[in-house]
């Protein structure tokens, strides 16, 4: 079976999460299988307080929908249209 041109398989693909050391204030990101994405991580710096962050992807669904009026990108113009 080919994979249609890309570089790796899908299964290989895994995700990435950012993690924060409590102790030095580092921010990371790890590449790890979703099955671990709750796993302990240990910060470059070798402290194991550490804690995951919400992605932006995670959180978007907070944010108001945009109005009818315009803005973003295809509604304010930015599309050359």
């Amino acid at each position: 079976m080919r994979n249609c041109g890309a570089t790796r398989p899908y299964a290989d693909v895994m995700p990435r999460y950012e993690f924060r050391c409590r102790a030095c204030g580092e921010t990371f990101e790890l590449s790890r299988p979703m099955a671990e994405a709750n796993a302990p991580a240990e910060c470059p710096n070798g402290h194991d307080d550490t804690v995951k962050l919400l992605s932006t992807i995670g959180v978007s669904g907070l944010a108001q929908a945009p109005s009818s009026a315009g803005g973003g990108c295809c509604g304010g113009g930015c599309c050359g249209g």
